[in-house]
Parts: C-alpha cells; structure tokens; sequence
C-alpha cells in the first residue's frame, strides 16, 4: 500500500508532487547535494507555506517524505516529522521574494571556494551561467550570528539576513557553508541553476589558472538566461532518466 501524503501536501498539484521528488533525486545524481541539502517549492495554494521533505538524503526522498511549513519554520501539521535544521533558508526567502516558488540549498564543492576569497566572485563564464547576472553575492553569517556560530541559518533572524543579501539575484554564497538558489518559474529552473552554478564555478576555477577569464556582459547574461529558461525541459528529461 503507498503511504498517504501529508494533508497539506496532498492539496497540492501531483504534477508539482512529482517534480519535486525528482529535484531531490537529480541534485543527488548530479553531485550537487549529498546526505545534506534540500530543495522546496512553494505551496501553490497556500503561499504562505511551503513542500519541503522531512529530514533526510535527498537521494532516498519519496512523495510521502514531503511537508508543509509555514514561512516561520513552523510545521502544518501537529504530528509533522522532524524537519530540516535550515528550513528558515527557505521561508525567509519566500516571504521576501513572493515572485520565488522554488529554492534549492546546497554545498556543492566547486562553489564553495568563491565564498570565501576575497576578490572573487563567481560570475557567467560561459552562457549555461547566465543566470549568474553580475555575479554572486556572499551571506557573511558572522554579521548577524556573531564569531561562534555552528554555520547553519537555524533561526527565522538568519534566514532573514540570508534573504536580505539575497536580494533580487538568482543565487546567495554562504561563506565557509555553500549557496542557496531560486526559481522564479518552477522548481526545474532551480534544479537547473543549482546544477549550472556548480558546473560554473569548475570552469571559472579553470579559467583563472590559466589567466584574467572574460565574463559575460549583463547584456550577454540576461539574454542566455532567457534562451535557457525556454529550454529547461531538455536537461530536465535527461536528468529524471538518468536518475531513474
């Protein structure tokens, strides 16, 4: 017998269910996440909560895994599982950014260097990047958590500073922690940005061994977003069969 979803969950569009099932297995299949991070949607009839799994590998994330949370961090539901730790990454961000429906969190390995050099930020080298913009902006946690902190946004005060720097970009840095991104679309246009913003920072890696790399112009950036956008679905079909 296939375990019930959530009330909440159940509410929601079977096609969006789905989707976000298969975010969790692609980001694993890809290497952007592992046994940490998490991606969510927002609840497309209740805005102020949010779909998110409870708390586990991605990987192994099956419908009836999913939960509503409210934008505080608070679960719908009274016998709701144990949520994620860094469940406030995503409500402060969808309560300041209401054209957001999808976030992912990660610590994909190549990103996380450009969090904390000073100097170098992760920015469009090639035109899979471009949603990148003018380059990421960097979450300091040290701002607003102080010097001894565990690193997790585990409270509504630092998901609200994390939003905040966040501001109107596509993508957040987390210094010495990993990124956060965001779909204004769906959650396969996060997926893709969570995918391309780790295979961005391997080649603007490469680039500046070998010298001064040449960026895209915001022009450049703007428009090879749009063209991408439109072709989601053609990574997106890949990705699902491959992870099976």
């Amino acid at each position: 017998m296939t375990p019930a979803l959530e009330s909440g969950v159940a509410h929601a569009a079977p096609e969006i269910v789905q989707d976000l099932v298969d975010a969790n297995h692609i980001l694993y299949r890809l290497g952007v996440v592992d046994g940490f991070g998490h991606v969510s949607v927002r609840h497309p009839d209740q805005p102020g909560s949010f779909i998110i799994s409870r708390s586990m590998a991605p990987a192994l994330v099956t419908a009836s895994d999913l939960m509503c949370i409210r934008l505080d961090g608070r679960p719908v539901s009274e016998n709701a599982p144990a949520p994620y730790l860094e469940r406030f990454i995503h409500g402060a961000i969808y309560r300041a950014r209401p054209d957001v429906v999808a976030v992912v969190h990660s610590h994909s390995p190549a990103v996380i260097p450009f969090g904390v050099v000073a100097g170098v930020t992760l920015r469009p080298i090639s035109h899979m990047g471009g949603f990148l913009g003018e380059g990421a902006p960097v979450f300091e946690i040290r701002d607003t958590a102080g010097p001894n902190s565990d690193m997790l946004v585990r409270n509504p005060e630092l998901g609200t500073a994390l939003a905040r720097i966040l501001g109107p970009h596509n993508i957040v840095l987390m210094r010495g922690h990993g990124s956060t991104v965001v779909g204004t679309l769906n959650v396969r246009q996060a997926v893709y940005r969570a995918v391309y913003a780790e295979m961005n920072a391997r080649l603007q890696s490469e680039a500046l061994r070998l010298g001064t790399p040449v960026y895209l112009t915001p022009g450049e950036a703007e428009g090879a977003a749009r063209a991408n956008d439109n072709q989601q679905d053609r990574a997106w079909n890949l990705w699902k069969r491959e992870a099976g």
